[in-house]
């Protein structure tokens, strides 16, 4: 029978937010690849794979080629431990994204590369991205919480857009309480603390909306700000961007 958790949290929550001077990314024409882990701090087989995207805050085609996002999902939630950074939110996209590949299974953890399901992790295979193709590129101008996304495509588009904008925490340590990590002390990084979705309208040649984020209580090493593209009802990213946030929270 599950034991009720006990939450022994090595974070401190803060009232200002990871967006407090303004700053602009600007990503690549060419297409930029996003790589999506669904995790848990319920499940035991997940560390092992955090620590693996861990490793690409080091590596040379971060934001330039790739954007990493942790998802922490809610369906361990009931087996002894609640996750502090899932959402029922990242939960509907990971099912989302089976059932447009036809299988309807969820699980973690589970990687996920430009839309489709990724494995090769399992078979310690290194990440090698898809060539690269001029697709056009996002750019984000943040200023507090108010984010402007911009999409300036390399052709016309014909379909209805969507920009999604994740803030991600980077050095958040979690000492487990219960549940299958019980004890162990967990490290996060490219940590999704929230996503928000809007609708694109045509502007200047290229597709244009703003955003308000969701304030954020967790006092991060670091931060960073991305976003995909995608068509409507098509969770696929057609681009992609992100970067560091120079402002301290």
């Amino acid at each position: 029978m599950p034991h009720k958790p006990m939450i022994f949290l090595v974070l401190t929550l803060v009232a200002t937010n990871a967006l407090a001077a303004p700053q602009t990314i600007v990503g690549p024409a060419a297409r930029v690849s996003v790589m999506e882990l669904y995790t848990s701090e319920g499940c035991d087989s997940c560390p092992p794979a955090e620590h693996w995207l861990s490793g690409f805050t080091a590596d040379k085609r971060l934001w330039k080629e790739l954007v990493p996002l942790a998802f922490h999902v809610t369906y361990w939630d009931d087996l002894g431990w609640k996750d502090p950074f899932d959402s029922r939110a990242y939960t509907l996209r990971q099912q989302l994204l089976a059932l447009r590949a036809g299988s309807g299974n969820v699980y973690t953890p589970e990687f996920v590369l430009n839309g489709a399901e990724w494995q090769n992790w399992f078979n310690h295979w290194p990440l090698q991205l898809p060539d690269p193709v001029k697709v056009g590129s996002v750019s984000l101008a943040a200023e507090g919480r108010r984010v402007r996304v911009h999409f300036a495509p390399a052709a016309a588009r014909k379909d209805i857009l969507e920009a999604h904008v994740v803030l991600l925490a980077f050095g958040v340590a979690v000492h487990v309480g219960a549940g299958e990590n019980a004890g162990a002390v967990l490290d996060h990084d490219f940590l999704v603390l929230s996503l928000s979705d809007s609708p694109m309208v045509a502007k200047d040649g290229g597709y244009e909306t703003e955003l308000t984020l969701p304030a954020s209580g967790v006092r991060a090493g670091r931060y960073g700000l991305a976003a995909w593209i995608s068509s409507a009802n098509d969770p696929t990213p057609i681009q992609a961007a992100g970067g560091w946030l120079d402002s301290a929270p």
